[in-house]
């Protein structure tokens, strides 16, 4: 092997398998030297090989690289970095750190990896994370391809991969349990509650140790690496073992006709602020990757975690992409949610851009052209866009949605007009772009904040187990505990609660637009009142399968809600329509207890909307009553056929929601909704009662 050989290539960045070896390439513009690590296992206390990577011979422009021959996937690498050391001028280098390849595709953790040996002075060789070179070739997807499944025939399930099944009731193998591999034996399970899609939290490769000192971070908000799969969710411990056993839940969801969507965080890392630890990007080349204030001796701090992406530098729009395209690519993923997505419209100095590059970036992109992207449109420090989010492809996380739909099922004064905009797509903040109802992804409970079980128990949060005095999580949760704080077995108060969760679910998967729910939510998942749990790693947050039978009434009506939401097949003489396109395309109306007399002051406390399809025969009128006494509403009359009555979830179950073909007709001119539910009746009008309705 020649010494030219031995040069590389400065494209592509990150470790190449190539023929004979692999290549490796590093941006740094602040570096005077660099050396390629290499560690022959992942507790190694040094590197069996230390490469100089030459100033003169292998760098070209800013890019460091070296060819290394007869290495191979798994190999097991970091970087040292060497320049200079001027924090006041936020250039905050350490030759003694070893550092994570931002362009990485696997990550490893040593048994006795030392978030604080990062940040402290002296070599941490032996506690460091370490890259994984990666071929993302050596696969075999079995013709595997992301769904591309559309936004109107999409169901949402936010989930976490760990929690999903850690619990011990989830009956997996212990080895199994909180596993991609694990995931993978509980999709029968997602299948039949009828989701569409699960929506990952967060998965790159994160630093569990990014917590208030004694907790870990849960939740997985605090990034080090946006190419590499988590590897403590992998059931295997090899190097590699992560990258395929994501690879393998991919495409078992695919095989269930389930998109996979990942919250990706590319606003801030797990380095934290100018006292956190050189991880990665810090020592690699702090100016380019971070947002700095005061001449670089701050970090600015839009995230609320300590520092922010510098997401619009040239190089660092050039790595999300280049990420965004991996997952997609190589990894199979069907869309993206962007957490605090408003960043990145942000420029180096932090101000709001109208046209942000690495927006356009992404939208623009042919490869990801089909995928789906939806934006957590705010940022934590103020930055609102809901409904003014750039570009055309993007769809929001509405959290209009979330507080006007609260604030109308807890009897708050002055929804009504506003609980109406949302449930036909909020045209009053969406309609100006003129785009579909899809733009809007509805949600009531998600993550962060209360479980939907907790929106109706407790009047506050409960975070005392978060160790920091209940201060921490939000207070504007517009939850309303039907009576009494906490859990209670008093039948009115259960049945209160039982009928407002069905409420908002109803409302949820019955409003135009992406609906999403809360894993758990569906089994009335409890978190004891806490609305930040992302250090609670145990079964406050864990999925417990012991409430699937315990709330069995629930499971089931969530099925049928997604199921004719979902239905796809329309047969004319039988009149096989998605509730959905129903809402969608009739003739629709707004009305009140008497018709076409909505009441919209703010002393109103329910609202009917109506409508029909005529080319299908098919007509509707949903009633939402939040008032707390039963309301009597008139129904319009019908030339042909009856009403008859789908869901009412003033009733016990299993007459709360029945299967399409099999609702009850109903007689008279009015229906008398009991206080706090939600009614939704149907009826054909093309044939005579008696012949077939499904």
């Amino acid at each position: 092997m020649t010494q030219a050989n031995l040069i590389g290539q400065s494209s592509p960045l990150g470790a190449t398998v190539v023929e004979g070896g692999v290549n490796f390439s590093l941006f740094s513009r602040t570096a005077t030297s660099v050396e390629l690590l290499l560690f022959d296992h992942t507790d190694a206390a040094a590197p069996a090989r230390v490469i100089p990577i030459k100033p003169k011979s292998n760098r070209t422009y800013h890019y460091w690289h070296t060819f290394v021959p007869e290495i191979h996937a798994g190999q097991l690498y970091g970087y040292r970095v060497h320049g200079p050391c001027d924090p006041g001028r936020g250039i905050r280098m350490d030759a003694n750190k070893v550092l994570l390849d931002p362009y990485g595709r696997g990550v490893v953790v040593p048994t006795g990896y030392d978030r604080e040996a990062a940040s402290e002075p002296g070599d941490n060789a032996a506690t460091a994370l370490k890259s994984v070179v990666v071929d993302p070739a050596a696969y075999d997807w079995e013709g595997d391809q992301p769904l591309q499944r559309a936004a109107s025939q999409t169901i949402i399930y936010e989930m976490h991969v760990r929690g999903f099944t850690r619990h011990p009731s989830s009956g997996i193998e212990e080895s199994k349990r909180g596993t991609y591999a694990g995931l993978i034996e509980k999709i029968p399970y997602l299948k039949q509650l009828g989701i569409t899609a699960v929506e990952l939290l967060p998965v790159f490769q994160f630093d569990a140790g990014d917590a208030p000192r004694g907790k870990i971070n849960y939740w997985g908000y605090a990034p080090i690496s946006f190419f590499a799969p988590h590897a403590a969710y992998s059931s295997g411990q090899q190097p590699l073992a992560a990258v395929d056993e994501f690879r393998d839940m991919v495409k078992a969801l695919h095989r269930a006709g389930i998109e996979v969507i990942l919250d990706v965080v590319f606003n801030h890392t797990a380095e934290g602020d100018q006292r956190g630890p050189k991880l990665c990007f810090r020592g690699v080349d702090n100016p380019t990757y971070y947002m700095l204030e005061n001449g670089g001796e701050r970090y600015a701090n839009y995230s609320g975690c300590g520092n922010t992406v510098n997401a619009n530098h040239p190089i660092v729009r050039r790595m999300i992409v280049d990420s965004l395209r991996y997952w997609v690519q190589e990894m199979h993923v069907d869309g993206f949610r962007f957490d605090l997505a408003s960043i990145l419209s942000r420029d180096p100095a932090g101000h709001p851009l109208p046209n942000p590059p690495v927006l356009w970036d992404i939208e623009s992109d042919p490869a990801l052209a089909g995928t789906k992207l939806l934006a957590e449109a705010w940022d934590a420090a103020g930055l609102y866009q809901v409904g003014s989010f750039v570009g055309d492809a993007w769809r929001e996380w509405n959290g209009r949605f979330r507080d006007d739909v609260r604030d109308f099922f807890r009897g708050q004064p002055g929804s009504v007009r506003r609980v109406a905009d949302r449930i036909v797509g909020s045209p009053e903040i969406y309609g100006h772009k003129e785009r579909e109802a899809e733009q809007s992804v509805n949600f009531v409970t998600c993550h962060d904040g209360f479980t939907l079980n907790d929106l109706v128990s407790y009047n506050g949060k409960h975070n005392e187990d978060n160790g920091e005095q209940n201060r921490d999580g939000g207070d504007d949760n517009r939850s309303w505990n039907c009576g009494v704080e906490g859990p209670s077995d008093a039948p009115q108060v259960t049945a209160l609660r039982d009928r407002q969760v069905k409420n908002f679910l109803t409302t949820t998967l019955l409003s135009l637009g992406v609906p999403m729910i809360l894993m758990g939510d569906e089994v009335r998942h409890t978190q004891r009142g806490n609305n930040n749990a992302y250090c609670q790693d145990n079964e406050l947050s864990w999925f417990d399968w012991s409430n699937l039978d315990r709330h069995a009434d629930l499971r089931r009506f969530v099925s049928l809600l997604c199921a004719r939401r979902m239905l796809r097949n329309v047969d004319p003489d039988r009149q096989r329509i998605s509730v959905i396109r129903l809402l969608r395309e009739a003739n629709k109306a707004w009305h009140g207890v008497r018709l076409h007399q909505p009441d919209w002051g703010d002393a109103s406390h329910c609202i009917a909307f109506g409508g029909e399809l005529r080319r299908a025969g098919l007509r509707f009128h949903l009633i939402l009553n939040a008032y707390w006494e039963p309301l009597e509403f008139e129904l319009p009359e019908l030339d042909h056929g009856r009403w008859r009555r789908w869901i009412d979830t003033g009733c016990e179950s299993p007459d709360d929601i029945v299967p399409w073909e099999q609702a009850p007709q109903i007689s008279g001119n009015s229906y008398r909704a009991i206080d706090r539910s939600v009614v939704m009746l149907y009826a054909n009008t093309n044939q005579p009662e008696g012949v077939g309705n499904e």
